[in-house]
């Protein structure tokens, strides 16, 4: 029976890289995939998933209108689609999610999504919110701090402080956001070196 899982982390603990190799491994199996890219994430382009480390694929395109479920039904009768990939799941709608949860429902086919969990303020995005309301299964993706603890909050560094106001959403990479534990979040160090001043 078909689930959907919600696999989450801070940034650069390897989320698009571990979609493009559940990808790979279906492909290479013979099956159809079906990965989806918020349009809001264009950084290398838009429709692109990428890693870190360079590797990347296409995947179609869903902006906040966008009916998901319909995108599937159409590309599912082109050829019938075994699993569905999202990446950067934090940017969907509440919308999108349901229309994820029908797919797994109804189609039984398997929805796995990846994103961010909190924003650089630690709060949930709204993909993320119902992705932990609706998800059959929640996995962590790990990565570390600077300083060796599990990374579990995102910073915005700005002008090298970080930064605790300003839009949810603002698209960016290593020069714009940075994985820290619990503890440096809150003091504000980004290094070994000496504490930051947090604005």
């Amino acid at each position: 029976m078909a689930q959907l899982y919600y696999r989450y982390s801070t940034m650069n603990a390897g989320k698009s890289i571990e979609l493009i190799k559940v990808a790979y491994n279906y492909e290479e199996r013979g099956k159809n995939v079906m990965c989806i890219v918020p349009s809001v994430d264009d950084r290398f382009g838009k429709g692109v998933i990428t890693s870190r480390i360079g590797i990347q694929r296409e995947g179609l395109i869903c902006n906040e209108n966008t009916n998901i479920l319909e995108m599937f039904v159409r590309e599912d009768k082109k050829n019938k689609i075994d699993c569905v990939l999202i990446d950067e799941c934090q940017f969907l709608k509440k919308h999108h999610v349901q229309e994820l949860v029908e797919i797994v429902d109804s189609f039984d086919v398997p929805v796995l999504v990846y994103g961010l969990k909190n924003d650089f303020k630690n709060e949930l995005f709204e993909g993320s919110y119902y992705m932990l309301i609706y998800a059959d299964k929640i996995e962590e993706i790990k990565t570390i701090c600077w300083c060796g603890r599990k990374a579990t909050m995102v910073a915005r560094v700005v002008d090298g402080q970080i930064v605790k106001q300003g839009d949810q959403i603002l698209v960016g990479g290593n020069e714009l956001y940075v994985s820290l534990c619990r503890k440096h979040y809150n003091d504000g160090r980004l290094s070994g070196d000496e504490k930051m001043e947090v604005k």
